[in-house]
């Protein structure tokens, strides 16, 4: 352990390894709201949070149970669910007037294609202005779960029971896991009819 009389022991968030204060002190400084997006053990949470002194201001939020409201069947983890929690907190912040962000992913590696670059991706679909490269977002069929599908038809074939214990969330719920993209786009476009602005 560090010693000595110029020693400072780190804060404590840092030292449990939660936050990155250099970047966080970088989005702060842009003056913009921020767009989090968190994945969390069982569920996934995009907020746009304003810095305060007192502590981070939550002016809209979506989180992943709100997608069963829309009838969401699928897991709430996975690509097209944060696409479209990206997209329901960009329509809510549409109506409350807020129009620009910038991206904050926490802790998680920026891997092109990511989750959490799909809710950005939800995001600036939704109407929200964040600077982001076109190179990092997830592609089109990636967001509709068209891999999801590939993999629960060639699961379905090779192993039957492998195919039931990976997606028996979506069959408890009465979805097949090959009809997820036609799910995608009827609950992509039942969000979009009740918070179209």
């Amino acid at each position: 352990m560090a010693r000595g009389a110029r020693y400072r022991v780190p804060l404590k968030r840092r030292r449990e390894g939660k936050t990155n204060y250099y970047k966080r002190r970088k989005l702060i400084l842009s003056g913009k709201p921020r767009l989090v997006v968190r994945l969390l053990s069982r569920v996934a949470v995009v907020q746009l949070v304003k810095a305060h002194p007192r502590g981070d201001i939550t002016l809209v939020s979506a989180h992943s149970n709100e997608l069963r409201r829309y009838g969401w069947k699928a897991s709430r983890k996975n690509t097209p669910a944060l696409y479209l929690l990206g997209l329901l907190a960009a329509l809510k912040a549409r109506k409350k007037g807020i129009a620009e962000a910038i991206a904050d992913i926490g802790l998680h590696r920026p891997v092109r294609g990511a989750r959490v670059f799909a809710a950005v991706k939800g995001a600036v679909d939704g109407g929200l202005s964040i600077p982001v490269g076109e190179e990092v977002l997830p592609s089109e069929d990636r967001i509709r779960g068209e891999h999801i599908a590939k993999y629960a038809a060639m699961l379905k074939e090779a192993d039957a029971e492998l195919f039931k214990m990976r997606f028996s969330e979506y069959l408890a719920q009465g979805l097949d896991p090959e009809k997820l993209p036609e799910h995608f786009e009827e609950v992509k476009q039942r969000i979009l009819q009740e918070l179209a602005l």
